[in-house]
C-alpha cells in the first residue's frame, strides 16, 4: 500500500521532499546538492545516469542531424525548392517536427529508417533528398532507441540495436559522398576537397554521432554485463538477491 501511495505523489512534491531531506547534510554539500536539483527537471529523478547520458546523447545527436540539415541546404540549394515550402527554414522545421513527433514524410510515402535510408540516396527519388535523407536517419535513430527521445528506468534499450545504427551512419556518410545520378554528378554535395580548400565539416559532424552512439552501446552493454555478473556472483557465493 505504502509503495502505490509513493507512486501517486506528483513529481514536483517528491523533488521538494527530496531537498528537504538534503537539509542534514553540510552547508557546503547541501548547497551544492541543492544548487544541481533546482537546475534539473523533476523528471530527473526517474532516470539512472546511463538513462540520462541516453537522452543527452539523443538530443545532441538529433541537434546534430539539424545542422547538418541546414549545412546541405546551403550547399545544395535546389533541393528545398523541392520539399513544397516557401524556404529552407520551413522545410528543415517540419522534417524536425517528422522525425520527433514520429510522423511519415509524404515524399517518402510509408517508408522510414532504412528503407526510406535507401530510396532518399537512389537515383528514382524525386523530392527534397536533403530532407528526405536527415528524415531516414532521424527515423532509424529513434527506432533504435525503441521509438523514444527521452528515457527513464522503465525504459529498455538494446546495445546491439544502438550499435547496429552507427553502423548505418557510417555506411550513410560513405554513400552520401559517392551517389551519383546518371551523368556522374553526386546526387548531394557534401564534403568537398579541392584546389581552392576542403570541407570535412559533414564528416567531422556524422562522426560525433557516430561516436555518441558508440560510447552509449558501450555502458549499455557494460551495465547489462555487470547485472549478469552479480546474479553469477550471488549464485557463487549462495546469496539472497535482494528484493527492495
Amino acid at each position: 500500500m505504502a509503495v502505490r501511495r509513493l507512486a501517486l505523489i506528483p513529481p514536483r512534491l517528491l523533488l521538494a521532499a527530496t531537498l528537504v531531506a538534503l537539509g542534514g547534510c553540510s552547508q557546503q554539500q547541501g548547497s551544492d546538492l541543492f544548487s544541481q536539483l533546482r537546475n534539473g527537471k523533476p523528471d530527473e529523478l526517474f532516470q539512472t545516469s546511463v538513462d540520462r547520458m541516453a537522452t543527452l546523447a539523443m538530443r545532441d545527436n538529433l541537434q546534430s542531424l539539424y545542422l547538418l540539415m541546414n549545412k546541405l541546404y546551403l550547399r545544395n540549394p535546389s533541393q528545398w525548392k523541392q520539399s513544397g515550402y516557401l524556404d529552407a527554414t520551413t522545410a528543415a522545421r517540419q522534417i524536425r517536427i517528422a522525425i520527433e513527433q514520429r510522423q511519415p514524410l509524404p515524399q517518402l510515402g510509408d517508408r522510414r529508417d532504412l528503407a526510406a535510408l535507401s530510396y532518399a540516396l537512389s537515383p528514382e527519388f524525386r523530392g527534397d533528398r536533403v530532407g528526405a535523407f536527415i528524415y531516414a536517419i532521424g527515423s532509424m535513430l529513434v527506432t533504435a532507441h525503441g521509438g523514444r527521445t527521452e528515457f527513464y528506468m522503465t525504459d529498455t534499450l538494446d546495445p546491439l540495436f544502438i550499435n547496429n545504427a552507427a553502423r548505418n551512419i557510417e555506411k550513410a556518410t560513405w554513400m552520401l559522398g559517392q551517389r551519383q545520378d546518371a551523368n556522374g554528378v553526386l546526387l548531394l554535395f557534401s564534403n568537398e576537397i579541392s584546389e581552392q580548400g576542403s570541407n570535412l565539416s559533414f564528416a567531422v559532424e556524422f562522426g560525433k554521432v557516430v561516436a555518441r552512439l558508440d560510447l552509449l552501446a558501450q555502458m549499455l552493454d557494460e551495465r547489462y554485463r555487470r547485472i549478469g555478473l552479480n546474479y553469477a556472483q550471488s549464485l557463487l557465493l549462495m546469496n539472497f538477491l535482494p528484493v527492495q
